[in-house]
Parts: C-alpha cells; structure tokens; sequence
C-alpha cells in the first residue's frame, strides 16, 4: 500500500521550472495512477487507466467554460452582439470539444476530406518544403531548428491543404500560437489570457468565414473546398458555425503538434548520437524512431476531460461532474505497460503509445504529422554536418500540454 497521493504534483509537474523535464513527478504521480489533487482535478497517469478513461462513455470532451466577451462598454455589443457570439460559440466547437452524437458527425465529415489520398499526395511537396528550408540556410554555422524548419514546415503544409494563399501564412503563424494557449488549464482562469484568445478567434473567424464564401464560389482541389460544398449523406452540409471551428483546429492541431513533434525528434536523437547515425546511415528507420519518439517525448502531454457520473477505476473512484486530466506523457512511460520506458528504443516492440491520444478523439492528422516529421529528420539527419546543441536544456515555450523548445540551436560545419 503506497502513502497517500501527494495532491501538488500536477501543479508542480507544470511548472516553468520544469517543463525541460517533467518526466520524474510523472513517475511519482504514477505511484497512484488515478489520483485527486488539491484543486479537485483527477489526475489520470497510469497507462490502463488512460486507456480504460478514453474508451469510457462517461468521460466528456464538452469540458470548456462558457465562452465570454470581455465587456466593451458599447451597449450593442455587449448586450447583443456579443452574446449571440458567445452562444454561437457555445453550440459550435471545434469536434475535438464535442461528444457523440455530434463528435462523429463532425468526424466523419473531415475525413471525407482528410483522405489518405489527399495526405499522400502531400508527401513530395512536404519533402519539397523540407529542402526550400535547408537551402535557405546553406552557407551557415548555426541553425535554429524551431525558426528555420519546425515552424515554417508545418505551417505551409497545413495552409496547402486546407487552400489558404500562401501570402497569408504569417497571419495564421501568430493566431495558431495565440490560440493552442487554449489548452493550458491555467488559460480557464486567467481572464486577460481568455480575452486575448476571443479576440484572435474572432480574427482568424472572420478570416475563415470570407474564405468559406470564396471556395463556395470557386472551389478548388483543397480541404476546405471539400468540406464548404460536400454533402454528408446523413446530416447535409456542414454548417457554417462548424466549418469555421473545424478550419480553425485543423490549422491548430496541423501546425503547433507537428512543430513539436520535430523538434523534441531532433533534440532527442541529438542527445542519442548512436541513433542519430543509424538513421543517417539508414533513411528506412524512420518510421521506427518517429513512433518511439511519440512515445518517449511526445507533441501533446495531456488533455483535460469531464466526467458526467462517478467511474470507478484503477482502485478509486473519480466523482461525477470531476475535472479530469489524461496525462499521455506518463502513460507512455508507465513501467507496467513498457520495458525500460525511460529508454528511448526505436526498436521497441508493441509500442502502443498515446503519442495522438486514442479511442473516439485518435488525432485525424496522424498520418500527415508522420509525414512531416519522416521528411524533417531524415533530412536534417542527411544535410546537416556534425550537428551540435548549443545549449541542453533549450527554452521551453510556456505550455505544459503541448511541450517542446522555444528555441533549438544547433551548432553545425554546414548544411549539405
């Protein structure tokens, strides 16, 4: 019987402190893999757990607080406009947000689009964006993987897809940063945070909704032309409040994961020099080492849920209406589910990871992030020459659920 669960360490875990490496409070949140901690949050981090919570019907993803417009002091928009936005918000979350029925309606109407056609058929322009990066930087001796490579890429990729102009690609760099704060618990309670978020979702809404009108008028070849003019054959076209919201998370989902997902890769087979040289060596591993890095360092650490009646699980029961976390990070190095999970082994056998969450909400960019990342490492593994960190840890950036580094400096004899 192990002492009683310390109730600070999802807190502590999350502190700036030590958001380079978080990975020892996992460890001891593990002790109790469901666990209540002082502000009424459960904490869920053992591996079975997490699985049993992400396919139990009760655990809600309609998590969010009210949407709300902070007060302008205009009497029409404070008493009328913007409360009609706020309840068009409300009902219309991105599906990320949503429960079933709604959930799978939404789900299902993206992945007409999201095909693996359409994916794969992005896999050379990808690989095309990867070396226009590269290029850029010929001649250098120093190259920040994050500025250079891990946020351009995704962002162009994502842009591509969906039938946004290419000139318009900076406007959604600074939105989709703006916005993936949403995810911290901390943004729920910070009220400037909150306001800075309506505003940017306001901005890139408008956006959105001017080019809705013009793939309608002209459709092209993209996803967002799919998703404006098909017709599901169960629920119609998808409305305009949900299309806005399903354009807006794909951009986030498409651009912040991917970027992280790079640069933990890079940082990681940097301090494995061994398994640097054996992807260099051997381009065909790269799908190996990208599942691997999923699992021990990967783009997303936790999501946040709701539970809608008590759930008896892992020895415990987690009360109804409870504030639920799903921390994949300790799942994904939970010692009873995987043999030495602090060792990052791209060899690894039956590596069932949470690296894209599961169940219902399984990330529908999975196969295109795999993409990205294999074109990214395999080339910077094969351009760069002699690639050294220049500082261990990096800077993080501020978020706890999607983690990665701010900045990542390489000190280089050049670029191939």
């Amino acid at each position: 019987m192990t002492d009683a669960p310390d109730g600070t360490l999802f807190a502590t875990a999350r502190d700036p402190a030590n958001r380079a490496d978080p990975y020892p409070l996992y460890a001891r949140l593990r002790a109790h893999p469901v666990a209540r901690q002082d502000d009424g949050t459960w904490v869920a981090s053992g591996h079975a757990a997490i699985r049993a919570l992400l396919h139990d019907p009760r655990v809600s993803s309609e998590d969010l607080p009210p949407a709300e417009h902070p007060p302008t002091g205009n009497p029409v928009k404070d008493w009328i406009v913007n409360p009609l936005k706020d309840w068009i918000t409300d009902r219309h979350r991105p599906f990320i947000f949503r429960d079933p029925p709604d959930h799978g309606t939404l789900r299902r109407q993206v992945m007409g689009q999201f095909t693996i056609a359409r994916v794969r058929g992005m896999k050379r322009r990808t690989e095309s964006l990867v070396a226009e990066c590269l290029d850029r930087c010929a001649g250098r001796r120093t190259f920040d993987l994050v500025d250079d490579l891990a946020y351009p890429l995704p962002v162009t990729v994502i842009c591509d897809l969906l039938g946004v102009p290419r000139e318009d690609e900076p406007r959604f760099h600074a939105w989709a940063t703006q916005l993936a704060t949403a995810l911290e618990p901390e943004s729920r309670h910070d009220e400037e945070l909150r306001a800075r978020n309506t505003e940017t979702f306001d901005a890139i809404a408008a956006y959105m909704r001017d080019l809705i009108r013009e793939k309608r008028r002209a459709p092209a070849d993209d996803l967002l032309s799919g998703l404006a003019t098909a017709k599901d054959g169960q629920a119609g076209r998808m409305s305009d409040p949900d299309l806005v919201a399903t354009a807006i998370l794909l951009l986030i989902a498409g651009h912040e994961t991917t970027v992280n997902l790079i640069t933990n890769g890079m940082l990681t087979l940097l301090r494995h020099p061994a398994e640097f040289a054996r992807l260099r060596a051997d381009p065909e591993r790269a799908p190996r080492v990208i599942e691997e890095l999923l699992r021990y360092e990967p783009p997303v650490h936790f999501r946040t849920r709701l539970t809608r009646a008590p759930i008896p699980v892992a020895g415990t029961v987690i009360p109804e209406g409870a504030p639920l976390v799903l921390l994949f990070a300790a799942g994904n190095r939970d010692p009873a589910r995987f043999p030495h999970p602090d060792r990052f082994d791209p060899d690894r056998e039956d590596n069932q990871h949470f690296g894209f969450g599961g169940a219902l909400h399984y990330c529908v960019g999975a196969p295109l992030a795999r993409i990205e990342a294999e074109a990214a490492l395999t080339a910077l593994a094969a351009r760069l020459s002699a690639p050294r960190l220049a500082e261990d840890p990096p800077p993080y950036r501020p978020g706890a659920s999607l983690r990665g580094p701010k900045r990542l400096l390489l000190h280089i004899d050049g670029i191939g």
